[in-house]
């Protein structure tokens, strides 16, 4: 038994030597690169054209000189992105040179009308109980913040309102204030250069825009 497995390794071993001398690696297949028929791949460097030499003295020479008779004013204010672009789309073909600015501005968003903090909670209160004897029933205590011991009298968007809320409680004999309540708010201002006068009333007739005077850039 034992000179049978002996046999038997020595077989294997035979074989396999005879395996590895005569067995040779088939030759490797180098796929091509694209498939007939489909264009190959290339790098956006490798298509792209350089500007010409002519496009490129265009887009690095200066703008053209203004004349001295140059007229540069500023328009606005335009309160919203929308108001700005319709304006720009308008006033582009006509002028000269034309750019945007954006400024910040205070805007009175209503008015508010209250009586001045009294001495204490116990005097505000006071003061609004005899309010309520002459029937004023919209008034409001405040008890804390800046405004702490006034009694608001209410806060109106339109000014005529607020001027008679002012002035209904000031005939009562109190000394009552009225004051705007402010935001601070984005305005756009657009600044054109023309030649000579230009006239640009017909194309934004909206009463609230002014024109000034302003440097030519």
């Amino acid at each position: 038994m034992l000179r049978a497995i002996l046999l038997l390794l020595v077989c294997m071993n035979l074989g396999v030597a005879a395996w590895w001398g005569l067995h040779h690696e088939p030759p490797l297949l180098r796929l091509p690169a694209t498939e007939k028929g489909i264009a190959s791949l290339k790098l956006l460097s490798e298509t792209e054209t350089p500007p010409s030499v002519q496009a490129s003295d265009e887009l690095n020479a200066a703008p053209d000189s203004l004349s001295a008779a140059t007229n540069c004013q500023s328009l606005g204010p335009f309160q919203t992105p929308a108001d700005l672009r319709h304006a720009m789309n308008l006033l582009m073909p006509l002028v000269s040179r034309i750019q945007f600015r954006e400024l910040a501005a205070t805007a009175v968003r209503g008015y508010r009308v209250f009586l001045p903090a009294a001495g204490s909670r116990e005097q505000a209160l006071k003061t609004a109980r005899e309010l309520a004897a002459h029937g004023i029933t919209d008034y409001y205590v405040v008890t804390a913040g800046d405004q702490q011991d006034t009694v608001s009298l209410g806060v109106f968007r339109d000014l005529v309102n607020a001027k008679q809320r002012h002035d209904q409680i000031t005939a009562l004999g109190y000394t009552v204030v009225m004051e705007p309540r402010t935001e601070d708010v984005p305005q756009w201002w657009i600044d054109i250069a023309t030649a000579g006068e230009f006239d640009w009333h017909s194309l934004l007739p909206d009463p609230e825009l002014t024109s000034r005077p302003t440097a030519c850039f």
